[in-house]
């Protein structure tokens, strides 16, 4: 289970230094924070210099206090013209400070003080997890992982090209510097990494020694006489799982099929890294499938345990809010509803244990809150039967919106191919040939995503990815009809079914049915009525009125969702079965890791009904991995959506020559 972070406040020494009366210690030198950032980060690890006209430079560090560092750092690399193409910097911190502690103390920073404002405007809430930031159009990315350095040190999956080892005193905060931190640098080094740090004491060169460094001394900063200057280079050979190497792709084009939420994210992002995209599908325009629908609300999950799915579901949102503010900063609406979205218990119990969720997990009410029914109805027009969690983050949009922003955003470098369906692939010659209906070849590239929901399953026919039909009914409320009801809304209101604000035309939207798909996808009557008793659920006090709607001349939408057998979405690189198939026996015991992959060949699929959670950080995950970037997932996260993770689950099982079980794993 996560914890409840405890952030920092802005507290200053007698001499005016920043300090931390937790830990009884400065955050920087008395001689200068910044100045203390140039000597012994940058200079310690021969930075600007060791970047030179790198594709990609990626920066560990553990501590990142009040972001000197960092901001050192980006000032360097905006001054050098032989800067790397791409920065990652990647940073551990316990304690965050809240954005108004930041603005107070960047106060004085003189000429950082632009940089400073951009990070205080960008600065996320103290939730556990990893933060993705972008500045420079994309060019510097900042990953916050907020938690202790225990928790989230083994979580980042990366290779780093240099570590600022940074953090209080040995002596004020010892499990900054214990020997499971230096062996976890070591795990994430690539070859010839560099290392430095402002402290010279013996047993951190001994550590550092023990986890693959070559270990020396330099001159410190403001009268300190040594600091510590390493570099990696072990003395065994062999690594199991080396971190990930800097991709290099000499022909930068990627197909991708299908142009709903997780097909456009895709696309969008791997054009913002310079790649060329043919995006197919089969329909007239964007977003004419699942992710058709005109209004979707969007909202995290919260648990007693912070699950899997909650972590997931936070990190989606989080990630989702900040890349289409990005979209609507360059130019291009998105629509985002921000209304706020009240989640009720369904009953008694389930009140008692969202109350108790808010209870252990501690998190600010900036991300969620207790919403008493008297506040609900009094606020925002809700008289719900009971009180909730209280997202004040959440709320609606339109899909297709997102999807004709992300497309323009990608602009000439997306050549989309509409009315144009993809028979089949094949892998010729270290290409991906998709081909039409009568074998002809209409595209071919090194890299191609699947992004067409349960149709992916005919193109890779691959019997682990167990693929499964949702049909989802909605209902839409004529304005008429709204009024009939009495005041609406003005937030989305969620529990059993949910219920949208009227739109611009005073209309409204409620549902939604989950149901095996069995038939054609035309609406129902009997479903509308379902409906309808889910907003009597919601609206008990609106019972008799919603009673007196017809569920026969009701109309809505009706489409099929994707889901797997345990309702997360498949995110990644997939797996090549027969491969692994073969070598059954030999994978028993195997990691993911160790799963034979189809070359080239990535999926973003199953994103159910919560697409607008997974579609952004999906898209940004797969493209971190073919571009080997850090990912914007802790790894045990990016695991849990692993498109090999039930093949993975059959080979050590035994079971991998018979028919998967979509009941063998749960989220």
């Amino acid at each position: 289970m996560s914890r409840a972070l405890e952030p920092a406040e802005p507290v200053f020494s007698e001499d005016g230094i920043p300090y931390s009366p937790r830990y009884d210690d400065v955050y920087h030198s008395t001689a200068g924070g910044l100045e203390q950032a140039r000597h012994v980060f940058l200079g310690g690890n021969g930075l600007p210099g060791n970047w030179a006209r790198r594709e990609q430079f990626v920066i560990v560090e553990t501590g990142f206090g009040q972001g000197l560092n960092f901001l050192a750092t980006w000032q360097a690399w905006r001054d050098d013209p032989q800067r790397c193409r791409r920065l990652h910097f990647v940073s551990i911190e316990k304690h965050p400070f809240t954005r108004d502690g930041l603005a107070r103390l960047h106060a004085a920073l003189g000429d950082l003080l632009p940089l400073a404002a951009q990070l205080q405007a960008q600065w996320p809430d103290a939730l556990p997890g990893l933060h993705r930031l972008s500045f420079e159009d994309g060019a510097i990315t900042l990953t916050l992982a907020f938690g202790d350095i225990e928790t989230m040190l083994p979580r980042l999956a990366l290779g780093a090209d240099g570590f600022y080892l940074d953090g209080f005193s040995p002596s004020r905060n010892a499990d900054m510097w214990s020997d499971a931190v230096f062996r976890g640098l070591g795990r994430l080094a690539r070859m010839g990494a560099t290392l430095a740090t402002y402290t010279a004491a013996g047993f951190v060169r001994r550590g550092l020694q023990a986890a693959g460094f070559v270990v020396t001394k330099a001159p410190g900063f403001a009268g300190k006489r040594d600091m510590i200057a390493a570099h990696f280079a072990p003395a065994w050979k062999n690594r199991r799982y080396a971190p990930p190497d800097a991709a290099h792709w000499p022909d930068r084009h990627a197909i991708v099929i299908g142009a709903g939420l997780a097909g456009c994210a895709v696309s969008e992002r791997l054009a913002a890294r310079g790649w060329h995209v043919t995006l197919f599908d089969q329909h007239d325009a964007p977003a004419r499938q699942t992710s058709a629908h005109r209004a979707a609300a969007m909202h995290a999950h919260v648990s007693a345990d912070d699950s899997v799915l909650s972590r997931l579901s936070r990190a989606g949102n989080l990630h989702a809010l900040r890349a289409w503010r990005a979209l609507e900063a360059a130019g291009h609406q998105v629509g985002w509803r921000g209304c706020g979205v009240l989640q009720i218990g369904e009953d008694a119990a389930d009140n008692a244990a969202q109350r108790a969720a808010l209870q252990a997990l501690g998190f600010p009410e900036s991300f969620v809150r207790w919403m008493s029914a008297d506040e609900a109805a009094r606020e925002h027009d809700a008289p719900v039967p009971r009180g909730g969690l209280w997202f004040p983050q959440g709320g609606w949009v339109a899909p297709p919106d997102i999807c004709r922003a992300q497309l323009a955003k990608a602009g000439a470098a997306v050549d989309a191919r509409f009315n144009c369906r993809v028979a089949s692939l094949a892998h010729v010659d270290g290409e991906w040939h998709a081909l039409g209906e009568g074998g002809e070849v209409l595209a071919r590239a090194p890299l191609a995503v699947l992004a067409n929901a349960h149709e992916a399953e005919r193109l890779v026919p691959g019997r682990f990815l167990a693929l499964r039909r949702i049909r989802g009914q909605l209902t839409d409320l004529a304005p008429r009809q709204v009024e009939a009801l009495g005041a609406w809304p003005d937030c989305v209101v969620t529990g059993n079914g949910y219920l949208l604000p009227r739109g611009e035309r005073g209309d409204a939207r409620v549902g939604s049915s989950y149901d095996e798909d069995q038939g054609p996808l035309v609406e129902c009557a009997d479903t509308h009525a379902a409906n309808l008793a889910r907003l009597a659920s919601l609206l008990p006090d609106r019972g008799a009125a919603i009673a007196r709607l017809d569920p026969a001349s009701l109309r809505g939408y009706v489409g099929v969702r994707t889901v797997t057998h345990n309702r997360l979405p498949l995110i990644g690189r997939i797996a090549d079965d027969n491969a692994a198939l073969a070598r059954a026996d030999a994978l028993r015991g195997a990691h993911l890791r160790d799963v034979p992959r189809l070359p080239g060949l990535y999926a973003a699929l199953a994103y159910g009904s919560r697409g607008l959670t997974w579609a952004a950080l999906g898209a940004e995950l797969i493209v971190s991995q073919i571009e080997g970037e850090p990912l914007p997932l802790e790894a045990d996260l990016a695991d849990a959506l692993d498109p090999a993770r039930l093949l993975l689950r059959a080979l050590r099982h035994g079971r991998a020559s018979d028919e998967p079980d979509p009941h063998s794993e749960h989220a």
